[in-house]
């Protein structure tokens, strides 16, 4: 079996995408991607050997190369995900689909297949057995001749075998009869079924050529489509880095304005300074005139204040000599009320002296 399906031989009858993947072979449990995406997956028929094969390419390498069997067993077991068992490859293929319904398309058309090679291998088992049945006849139709011949020899012989040889003759003839009617007809319908592969080998190979042409259309078109996808991505990139210029040029301009209003409110606030100092330059004059008129009384002030304070000083110092004048006031006064005190003490002791004169006379 070739790993790529030749045109002039097998034809895709089903196609759908799917994500591959392949059983562990250490593990037998797990699951291995054999593609990084969704690739197209197809039943091919094969009309030469008349088979069935799933064949999937990922660009120049095949990930499924499975022939059905009437033995294998597609099965769901998930609501997209399925799986089969390939004895030849000694592998197990999964399939993920995009939906259910892609699914169970794919398994109904794996029973169809795997139906249709049970009814192959069951014709090729009966071309086999008849071939077979042909040949022992053939084998068979010598040893009977030669028995007639023997029959038809001498009368003794045919007195002693005639009755049970012409008979079992006869049943051979008829077994031959019969076997001949069943292999014309059977040539009759492998004519029949023959064509019918022939024609449709025929639109197989037509839908094969046209799905070959819409292949390199499709091809085309992809290279087209790549070449015009690099191009929109170089745009992207070249408008993706002058909108970063753009951005960071609005920043800037934000910036800028946001100064500029830091600038307007400074200069506002100048002007409403600068007028109020033009407001104070008008009465800058008035102010003069009256920073003269004080300053004359500053002076007049001043002076008073200097005569005041000699006058201070002289009424200190004779607050000083009243003091001192009130001190040795104060001593001649004590000095004085001691004397005074002594005479009264005096006079005292005089009357009482006198009194008791006086008593006494």
């Amino acid at each position: 079996i070739s790993p790529v399906p030749p045109s002039s031989r097998e034809q895709p009858i089903f196609t759908t995408r799917a994500h591959v993947f392949q059983i562990d072979p250490s593990t037998k449990k797990n699951w291995v991607p054999a593609s990084k995406q969704a690739v197209t997956v197809s039943y091919f028929y094969d009309s030469t050997r008349n088979s069935y094969r799933i064949i999937s390419v990922d660009g120049a390498k095949v990930i499924i190369n499975s022939t059905i069997t009437p033995n294998m067993t597609f099965t769901k077991t998930s609501q997209k995900f399925g799986q089969w068992a390939d004895s030849r490859a000694n592998t197990v293929f999964g399939l993920g689909f995009p939906s259910e319904q892609q699914l169970t398309k794919f398994a109904e058309k794996f029973q169809e297949v795997k139906e249709a090679a049970k009814l192959a291998r069951d014709r090729s088992q009966e071309k086999i057995e008849t071939s077979s049945n042909h040949s022992q006849e053939s084998g068979r139709e010598t040893p009977s001749s030669t028995r007639a011949s023997s029959v038809n020899g001498t009368d003794d012989e045919k007195a002693s075998h005639g009755g049970p040889a012409e008979a079992h003759l006869k049943s051979e003839n008829d077994k031959l009869k019969i076997a001949l009617a069943q292999s014309s007809s059977n040539v009759k319908k492998w004519e029949t079924e023959l064509q019918s592969l022939r024609e449709s080998n025929a639109r197989l190979a037509t839908a094969l050529q046209e799905s070959a042409a819409s292949i390199e259309h499709w091809k085309k078109q992809f290279s087209a489509c790549k070449e015009e996808n690099d191009q929109l991505r170089a745009k992207i990139e070249e408008l993706e880095e002058r909108c970063n210029e753009i951005n960071k040029e609005k920043e800037r301009n934000a910036q800028l304005s946001r100064r500029l209003q830091e600038l307007e409110t400074e200069l506002q606030d100048k002007e409403l300074e600068l007028e109020e100092l033009r407001k104070q330059g008008e009465i800058i004059p008035e102010l003069m005139s009256e920073c003269e008129s004080v300053s004359e009384q500053l002076q007049a002030a001043e002076k008073k204040n200097k005569d005041l304070e000699d006058k201070v000083r002289t009424l200190r110092t004779e607050v000083e000599e009243n003091k001192h004048r009130q001190t040795n006031l104060k001593t001649e006064l004590k000095n004085f009320l001691d004397v005074l005190d002594g005479k009264i003490d005096e006079l005292h002791d005089f009357r009482q002296g006198l009194s008791k004169l006086g008593v006494d006379n």
